[in-house]
């Protein structure tokens, strides 16, 4: 169909299936389009309920309530009152009635009105290819607003297929009105590179690949918005690099996913494995849709995108694997750190990740700000996205900071010798350690990040900007130690740490790692819990020790030796 349909302030474009009121555009999904627009074009008449299913659902069975949920979108776009209609009015027991007179316009007529100046053209970006080690993470950049934003989709992604969906696509267009916007696959996702299912990536090289795109658009530091389950990576990536980072947005996150006595909201182990199970005999069909969408999933037309966007975000290998390592991560004790301005958005009745999930995020995070949405949708796209969209542009017009960096999240590395045979180290015997395993750290693991506390005494202090890098870094030192006769025994503990003038570090985290250390054998690696959350797809393993309690901390720590 071409032409426009034209009543009130409003304006239907049949060709491009668009509305507008006035200059601005309504966001309707395909179907309510569609709907409306067949209501208009039979304005005045009464369509009967069974009539209407039979067009828009042939030979297909649904209830009258995915008829009733798109009458329903229709007149909040309109801003109908159920009760006081003056466009889609219900004629009881007859059906329904599109009671306002229409003007069809012919093309000529019905040129698409001027878009305001703050919103970007109706383009798809094309997609690029940034190195990330060894492997190729492809993003795209729309709009050229005042701050960076780059936006990190849950769970699983394909760039090209976000703009299929008419209400991503406006959301994306949206972000882009009044910012830089950079989207990206994450490894083993969408059009990034696929990796084997045993090499899906753990947060920090998630947080690696944030990098990598970031340095390949130019961008010295950014906002970087969590989507649900990347809001724990966006969290880790704002504390270990918030030189990089000049704010945060989280919508619909989580801390832990897992229930636990310290944390209720979570889901149940039974409830994870019963999901894994539908991943594995399900994939293909559109899993999950009732809980991240549920005011779409009588849709067809939105199960059928929803369903083949999974399929294109990921094969059901990876599904599994991406959900299992979710379900380990823990970013509780992080929270705490996080030293840059921050907005977690979350809808009242989300049914994907209930609301005090993101009431508790915010609270932990200092001067954290919270938005409560009503709403049932998880995704920010579906539903009232005018309502985020509004949260968001507020948030970012506000800040107008650098982002400061003397207090960063680390991995602290404590490190201390002696000789196999049991004898003390002499002076020149430490001298000669230092010169053969000082240089390792930034060798053998080369994404140390180059805070060196140095020696104090016969111990070494290092940290990391990742807890997995920290971890192999140890394990490597003590291999090549004991090819020198030497034992070490080795602590490490993630916590926020203050940079000092030159290499140095201190903070609390330093003397958490050295308790850790006092606990450790000779021969022996170990690590706080607090480690071994953040470490989730690493491969890494870890035996229990118990609990301790270490200064100035509130609650005891969990003690693990690496396997």
């Amino acid at each position: 169909m071409e032409g426009s349909l034209v009543f009130g302030a409003f304006r239907l474009d049949l060709k491009e299936r668009r509305l507008w009121k006035d200059q601005t555009e309504v966001s309707l999904t395909p179907k309510a389009f569609e709907l409306l627009a067949y209501l208009a074009c039979h304005a005045g008449e009464v369509l009967s309920r069974e009539h209407l299913l039979e067009v828009f659902w042939p030979e297909t069975y649904v209830d009258d309530h995915a008829l009733t949920v798109q009458i329903r979108d229709i007149r909040k776009a309109l801003g109908d009152d159920v009760h006081n209609t003056s466009y889609v009015e219900t004629r009881h027991r007859r059906g329904y009635c599109f009671k306002a007179e229409v003007e069809r316009l012919e093309p000529a007529e019905a040129a698409a009105p001027a878009a305001p100046a703050d919103s970007p053209p109706d383009i798809v970006p094309t997609t690029k290819y940034a190195r990330s080690g060894d492997v190729s993470i492809a993003y795209q950049v729309l709009g050229d607003g005042p701050i960076d934003l780059v936006f990190v989709m849950g769970w699983v992604s394909h760039l090209e297929y976000f703009w299929t969906e008419p209400s991503f696509a406006r959301f994306l267009r949206q972000l882009a009105s009044f910012s830089r916007l950079i989207l990206f696959d994450k490894r083993g996702t969408g059009l990034s590179d696929r990796v084997p299912i045993s090499r899906l990536p753990s947060l920090e090289q998630r947080m690696d690949d944030v990098r990598a795109v970031m340095n390949a658009v130019d961008s010295p530091y950014a906002v970087v918005c969590g989507i649900s389950e990347s809001g724990p990576m966006s969290v880790l990536f704002s504390a270990t690099y918030p030189e990089r980072t000049q704010g945060l947005i989280m919508i619909g996150t989580y801390a832990k996913r897992i229930r636990d006595d310290d944390y209720p909201w979570g889901t149940t182990q039974e409830e994870r494995a019963h999901f894994l199970e539908e991943i594995r005999g399900h994939w293909g069909a559109p899993i999950g849709i009732e809980d991240r969408a549920p005011s779409a999933a009588r849709d067809p037309a939105f199960r059928e995108w929803w369903a083949t966007y999974l399929r294109m975000g990921a094969s059901p290998g990876a599904a599994v694997a991406l959900t299992r390592m979710n379900a380990e991560i823990d970013v509780r004790a992080v929270l705490p750190t996080v030293r840059v301005p921050t907005l977690v958005i979350h809808r009242t009745g989300d049914t994907c990740l209930r609301v005090e999930e993101g009431r508790y995020v915010a609270s932990r995070i200092p001067e954290a700000r919270f938005v409560e949405l009503p709403g049932e949708d998880h995704l920010p796209f579906v539903g009232d996205q005018d309502a985020v969209l509004g949260a968001m542009k507020e948030f970012l017009m506000a800040i107008n900071r650098a982002p400061e960096s003397n207090r960063v999240l680390a991995s602290v590395l404590c490190m201390e010798f002696s000789e196999a045979s049991g004898s003390g180290l002499t002076p020149e015997r430490m001298q000669h350690i230092r010169l053969r395993l000082q240089p390792m750290v930034g060798r053998e693991i080369k994404s140390y990040r180059g805070h060196d506390g140095g020696w104090a005494d016969q111990r070494h202090i290092a940290t990391f900007d990742g807890p997995a890098r920290a971890v192999r870094c140890a394990l490597s030192i003590t291999s090549h130690a004991n090819r020198l006769a030497l034992t070490p025994r080795t602590g490490l503990h993630a916590g926020e740490c203050q940079t000092l003038p030159g290499p140095g570090v201190t903070g609390l985290a330093v003397d958490s790692a050295r308790c850790v250390l006092e606990r450790a054998g000779w021969g022996e690696v170990l690590v706080s819990s607090t480690v071994r959350d953040l470490v989730a797809g690493s491969g890494l393993e870890f035996d229990s020790l118990g609990e301790i309690s270490m200064p100035g901390l509130q609650f005891p720590v969990r003690l693990l030796r690496v396997l």
